[in-house]
């Protein structure tokens, strides 16, 4: 079996773009990859031309590895976020042929499954009007649909610091969002990367009442020396890896234990194969992982894979119940939280076990994606 060629299909929201992949082989068998962009959509389109003619077309989508190796050093230049997205969306189309192949799922071929089932938490579900009523309201929304688990940014316009009076603001808008979802559903705070490490500190130690589950990224990930610091004045547990693209480079974060979970994003990292590698390696390091998921069904399919073979996996994240939901009928088969246990189930179907609907995803066209300007549109509703 060979790659015939790849198709490029681009889901367009006002913040962010989804790039959809499709290799084609010479026996009919397509799979499909899946990674999410923010700001550099074009550049991943033209990198995929370019890999296509040079390493992808006429490749055995079996040999995984060799394609994996060719893309990431045959060009000799350093795999950063663009080279490894690319890599990414064929690498998953490829376990997903392969896995259409031989009948089984991916999770099968990556040494089978140690659990049935894979516990979720909700993100986009606090684009509101940002008041401790509506978050409240929000929240308990999430819990009304099965979730024991979700993820929010409190903190405005904060950037190295938060004053005194958006710190309280801040820690009203927790206590409402604890409220109404009760002591024992996970509460993850989210910062961004924002913060100064004194900063940092300040703020685990006021929202510490409220239990949240892990502190996520709250230094800008650049500096481990910076995260260490948080790490040692917290007793909350850090969690940080989605702006790293290669496994390598997370060598250092192991070595420092400034990290209790790890969050690579499969569509950023080389996917899936890579994901399961850094997961074995966090083991070592007895560091859970919980994958950065804010794409869509794809990438959350091929991210349940990873999970379903990976003793160390403890949560993944799913944002497309609340925002941009949409888009999910862009993919047959999409994953869907089980709202009596706030789990996924893990699919016995071969490959990723879901299709791209071409002809759905054609009805949201490639936009001009601004992150910032949804992140905007939170603190555009801040009370006066």
């Amino acid at each position: 079996m060979r790659i015939t060629g790849i198709s490029t299909h681009v889901v367009g929201t006002p913040w962010r773009n989804l790039t959809y992949v499709q290799v084609h082989t010479d026996e009919g068998l397509t799979g499909v990859g899946e990674t999410r962009m923010l700001g550099r959509t074009d550049a991943l389109l033209g990198y995929l031309r370019e890999a296509s003619a040079n390493h992808i077309e006429g490749s055995d989508p079996f040999a995984i590895e060799d394609l994996v190796r060719r893309m990431k050093y045959g060009d000799y230049g350093r795999a950063g976020e663009i080279v490894m997205s690319g890599i990414a969306v064929i690498e998953m189309a490829c376990w997903d042929i392969k896995g259409k192949a031989l009948g089984v799922p991916v999770w099968q071929l990556l040494g089978g499954k140690v659990t049935d089932r894979v516990k979720a938490y909700a993100n986009g579900w606090y684009t509101t009007e940002r008041t401790p009523e509506a978050y409240h309201k929000a929240a308990q929304g999430v819990v009304e649909r099965g979730y024991r688990a979700l993820k929010i940014d409190p903190f405005g316009t904060g950037h190295f610091e938060l004053g005194q009076e958006e710190t309280r603001y801040a820690v009203s808008l927790i206590e409402a969002v604890r409220d109404a979802i009760g002591p024992d559903t996970e509460l993850m705070l989210e910062m961004h990367g924002r913060f100064s490490p004194s900063t940092a500190v300040r703020i685990a130690r006021e929202m510490a009442p409220f239990k949240p589950a892990w502190l996520e990224e709250p230094v800008p990930p650049e500096n481990l020396k910076a995260l260490s610091k948080v790490a040692e004045k917290v007793d909350l547990p850090i969690a940080t890896g989605e702006r790293i693209h290669d496994r390598i480079e997370f060598r250092e974060l192991f070595e420092s234990q400034a990290a209790d979970i790890i969050q690579p994003d499969v569509g950023h990292i080389g996917g899936i194969l890579e994901t399961r590698k850094l997961a074995a390696t966090a083991e070592t390091h007895y560091t859970l992982i919980a994958p950065h998921n804010v794409g869509g069904s794809v990438l959350t399919a091929a991210s349940l894979q990873v999970a379903g073979c990976t003793p160390n996996f403890k949560i993944l994240e799913h944002f497309n119940d609340f925002a941009d939901a949409d888009i999910k009928k862009v993919v047959k088969g999409a994953p869907a939280v089980d709202p009596a246990t706030g789990c996924f189930e893990l699919s016995d179907a071969p490959g990723l076990g879901v299709e791209l609907d071409v002809d759905a995803a054609a009805e949201f066209p490639q936009q001009q994606a601004r992150f910032d300007l949804w992140a905007d549109g939170w603190e555009k509703r801040q009370p006066k």
